[in-house]
């Protein structure tokens, strides 16, 4: 009886360490629809390679991933993907910069979904499965109620701490820099040395074009890019580049 009890024992964490070598923190508990299994694959499929910049100006996030996207950047994994690109600043930091001391030291960070978050208005608004309604989403950034991303919180005060002067270059209008202000000094940002925002003349570049253009003049000005911080391709692509950059994650929208 005791061998056949150890038996079934051996054989129970045997299936659990099967059912943990497909574990996923999407869907926790082992599930045998083959077809749901397909989805689910194909939807983290298209999710990394979104990241990995091999999709590229999508309009919408496919029908059938929508749920599957919206899980992941509400869960605690798109959480800890954002503060392990974080660690890798702060890791950079402590070995990149011989700072001058010359005022002349610069870092730039994105605004939404770098500085601060718009999951908020998705979770009202399809959660990427609705072509973005500019006229809506500025109408909530006018509002200033986004949350500050925690992990690039910290890491803002530590650079500038640093005595680096930090920019903030974002494809939001011209019109929204009153909101934009307020909204970042409401979550505990403060101290940037210039809010970079779309005027007239750059509504119609691509945003890839506006953020390189903006670089080139701080260069021009003498700056030294130490780094770029976004959460778009867009934000980090171009000439002149920063000495490095690093991708949050963002699987909702995509910026050319």
């Amino acid at each position: 009886m005791a061998r056949e009890t150890l038996f079934l024992v051996a054989l129970a964490c045997l299936c659990i360490n099967l059912a943990a070598a497909d574990w996923n923190i999407l869907s926790p508990k082992w599930r045998f629809d083959a077809k749901q299994d397909t989805w689910k694959n194909y939807c983290e499929s298209w999710r990394i390679n979104v990241e990995l910049n091999n999709i590229r100006d999508f309009e919408v996030v496919p029908q059938e991933c929508v749920d599957h996207i919206k899980k992941y950047m509400t869960s605690s994994q798109y959480t800890a993907d954002s503060e392990r690109a974080i660690e890798e600043v702060t890791l950079y930091l402590t070995r990149c910069c011989t700072l001058k001391g010359d005022g002349k030291d610069a870092w730039i960070f994105d605004v939404d979904d770098t500085l601060i978050s718009t999951i908020p208005y998705f979770k009202k608004h399809g959660f990427g499965g609705e072509k973005v309604n500019s006229s809506s989403l500025e109408a909530w950034m006018e509002q200033s109620k986004a949350p500050a991303l925690d992990h690039t919180l910290k890491l803002f005060h530590e650079i500038k701490d640093r005595g680096i002067k930090i920019f903030l270059v974002s494809s939001r209008k011209e019109t929204l820099r009153s909101p934009t202000v307020d909204n970042l000094i409401n979550v505990g940002y403060h101290g940037w040395s210039s809010l970079i925002l779309r005027g007239l003349d750059d509504e119609y570049m691509h945003v890839e074009q506006f953020k390189t253009q903006a670089r080139k003049k701080l260069v021009d000005q003498g700056y030294r890019i130490w780094g770029i911080v976004g959460d778009q391709w867009s934000s980090i692509k171009g000439l002149p580049e920063a000495k490095r950059t690093f991708k949050l994650p963002n699987s909702i929208y995509y910026l050319s």
